[in-house]
């Protein structure tokens, strides 16, 4: 049988495997196509969003594409062009200046395409058989995380799919640690600043309600802290948090972790959005206490500009991670490890894994600390300098934090607070809608909006070196415009 030969049946002239000579060939052509296919719809979508709100887009994407699974397949090509181009003209772009919603930051070039070869390499690292290379760089690499995190040797990091499972690892490391030198119901105590991923790990773990605190203004209280752990008869795990995704507001680091340790607590810290200010010499120092922390979330797919996933997990004592061994014959027997074969799968909750790893090494190696640094400081830079021109035009409750800013149109200004947040919702849905801008939203309690009864805010966080205020000012301007618009009509209503 002629091994992707013409003469053979459709299938079979379209199933090339990506892994040896022909296969790499064909994913170079196929490379090409799927590039053009995403300058089709780039130029196509011609703006920050898709416009028409989801009805719509799903509408031209059913029928662009319809039917998914054909009887008879169009070929790897058409396929490409054709999914490839209605995806693109039917996703945001996070690189426009425009698209400044969320904690999305556009990937660098070289990692996407190092995303790629890890795609088409396909190492699985559940066992070392599946991933000699890409084993070792992420041991080599996690190390070097875990010591930037620490300011020792003695740590690691777990690569994750992001935030949330972070959390939960680390939570669940906490409560099999306590399992093993002092057993007994596990409590969480968290500010109600906290990710909504950490309740959510204590509730997937069965653990017991967490205690939450509320905040002083934005931030967790180490008095309230010490005062609720006095009450805990038993093992407890401490979440702070360093870079709320709200507000970008940092924990008093440095006392929660003392805290925690006057108590015997487990000390976490989320620093999925700023835990990478650490690569910064001017705004390190924001994270004050990170490195006496058991076990921290960071995310390289924020602060990092690595494309989906790539969160981590770092523990303090890299002998803890030993808490998630577990023996599977087929991937880590006993002999095998032995002769000194890596066990793997104490390093995932997960079995199958992709090497997330390849692409931030070859960041790492491309930018060094001082550009990855020199990016954060570009970020927060222009955070600080989009604020300015923030207070001269609109209210600006207060000052920005990492590179999150939240703001409110002056044309609100006269409105009764309900119908405020009404016009500072429904502009953020009109922008979207006409595919002009994607802008977040964040909705405070009201001890946290500046005194007021006020709850509802538009968001810039600026994950985008590249996006200043020369992008940002005539966004402001139409902001105003709609806002002003909204606000009129919602008057004569």
């Amino acid at each position: 049988m002629a091994r992707y030969g013409t003469e053979e049946s459709s299938w079979e002239s379209n199933a090339v495997l990506s892994g040896d000579t022909v296969g790499l060939t064909e994913v170079r052509k196929l490379s090409e196509v799927a590039v053009s296919a995403m300058e089709s719809g780039e130029n196509e979508r011609g703006g920050p969003a898709p416009s028409g709100g989801p009805a719509l887009v799903a509408q031209r994407f059913d029928e662009r594409l319809a039917p998914y699974l054909p009887e008879v397949g169009v070929g790897g090509e058409a396929a490409l062009s054709q999914m490839v181009s209605a995806v693109s003209s039917g996703s945001v772009n996070p690189a426009d200046p425009s698209c400044i919603a969320h904690l999305h930051a556009p990937p660098l070039a070289m990692a996407a395409v190092a995303d790629l070869a890890a795609s088409v390499l396909n190492p699985s690292l559940d066992s070392w058989d599946q991933a000699p290379s890409t084993s070792h760089l992420e041991q080599r690499i996690g190390r070097l995380i875990a010591d930037l995190a620490f300011g020792h040797e003695h740590g690691d990091t777990l690569m994750t799919t992001g935030g949330t499972e972070s959390n939960l690892v680390a939570l669940l490391l906490a409560r099999e640690h306590f399992e093993r030198i002092r057993p007994g119901s596990m409590r969480l105590v968290c500010a109600d600043n906290a990710h909504h991923s950490v309740a959510r790990a204590a509730w997937i773990l069965g653990l017991s309600e967490p205690v939450i605190l509320p905040t002083d203004g934005r931030t967790l209280q180490p008095e309230a802290l010490d005062r609720a752990l006095d009450r805990i008869d038993g093992p407890a795990v401490v979440v702070a948090t360093a870079g709320t995704t709200d507000t970008g507001d940092i924990d008093p680091l440095r006392e929660a972790a003392r805290t925690a340790r006057k108590h015997s607590a487990w000390f976490h810290v989320d620093a999925a959005y700023g835990g990478f200010l650490l690569f910064s010499e001017r705004y390190r120092d924001c994270l004050e206490g990170l490195h006496e922390a058991d076990s921290v979330t960071m995310d390289l797919h924020k602060f990092g500009w690595q494309p989906l996933a790539a969160g981590l997990l770092c523990v303090s004592d890299r002998r803890r991670l030993r808490l998630l061994d577990v023996r599977a014959d087929y991937l880590n027997a006993d002999d095998d490890t032995e002769a000194g074969f890596p066990d793997l799968l104490h390093r995932s909750i997960r079995t199958s894994r992709r090497p997330d790893v390849l692409k931030v090494a070859v960041t790492f190696r491309a930018l060094g600390r001082s550009g990855l640094g020199a990016m954060v400081d570009r970020c927060c830079d222009n955070t600080l300098e989009i604020a300015e021109h923030i207070r001269a035009k609109m209210d600006l409750p207060f000052e920005p934090n990492i590179s999150t800013v939240l703001f409110r149109p002056s044309a609100v200004r006269s409105l009764s607070p309900a119908t405020a947040d009404h016009v500072v919702s429904e502009t953020r849905r009109i922008l979207l809608e006409r595919g002009r801008a994607v802008i977040g939203r964040a909705t405070l309690p009201a001890k946290q909006s500046a005194g007021t009864a006020t709850r509802t805010y538009l968001k810039f966080t600026v994950l985008n070196p590249w996006t200043d205020t020369t992008r940002l000012v005539p966004l402001l301007d139409e902001i105003e415009d709609v806002a002003s618009s909204v606000s009129e009509r919602v008057r004569k209503e």
